[in-house]
């Protein structure tokens, strides 16, 4: 399997519960500075592979599909994904900070899974993080506006991918893992890494073989658009 974005926190713990599991994986990281994926990579090297990649850079992305050329994977997962002050509104953020988290969170997993999508199995799985506040119909308190606007956007990206991928084998996923004590969700969410990213492996495992998209929470329940 191939996960995009795993030098930290849902990532990592991705890559560590595949390790654990036995799985084989080529993982990625942004720079070229060592990361805990390293770490977890000296005490697993037979099933973890490291690869580089920067999502928001085109050019990055299109040299990790040539390096992967012999390669094909039965699961693609991107996990790329910033905030920015949840209080912060829309019309108070600068042009700079949206521009920043719509491509790093909306278009730049588009344009990993369109450029590496070739390196998928014909009955493989493509999956992507997203998150339960991506929900349009579910946003009742407001609040994090611009991050949700840009998980509702990753959605409707992916919609329209899996609306051009009609008779095809594969298996779509937008994942929802739960509000989790990360950088990004903070010491206060609801759930430990441990309660997320096991059930997380799992309901991708039951997804796969069941083409078309699913966008589904980490308990394999279905998110409402």
């Amino acid at each position: 399997m191939l996960l995009i974005g795993a030098s930290r926190g849902l990532g990592l713990a991705l890559a560590r519960e595949w390790a654990r599991g036995g799985r084989q994986l080529v993982a990625t990281v942004r720079g070229s500075g060592r990361t805990p994926l390293h770490d977890l990579a000296d005490t697993c090297a037979e099933q973890l592979e490291i690869e580089t990649v920067d999502v928001t850079e085109p050019a990055q992305i299109a040299a990790l599909h040539d390096r992967l050329a012999d390669r094909t994977f039965d699961l693609l997962f991107v996990n790329a994904g910033v905030t920015n002050q949840p209080e912060v509104t829309v019309a108070q953020t600068s042009t700079d900070e949206f521009t920043r988290v719509m491509v790093t969170n909306a278009l730049s997993p588009l344009r990993v899974i369109e450029t590496l999508q070739d390196r998928v199995e014909p009955a493989g799985t493509i999956g992507v993080m997203s998150s339960g506040q991506g929900s349009v119909a579910n946003n009742e308190r407001g609040g994090h506006e611009v991050y949700r606007g840009s998980k509702a956007a990753l959605n409707t990206f992916m919609r329209s991918y899996a609306a051009r991928q009609n008779g095809s084998r594969r298996t779509l996923v937008l994942m929802a893992p739960g509000w989790v004590q990360t950088e990004l969700g903070g010491p206060h969410a609801r759930l430990s890494i441990d309660e997320s990213i096991p059930n997380v492996v799992r309901t991708l495992d039951a997804l796969q073989g069941r083409p078309g998209l699913h966008y589904v929470d980490y308990l394999g329940r279905t998110v409402a658009w």
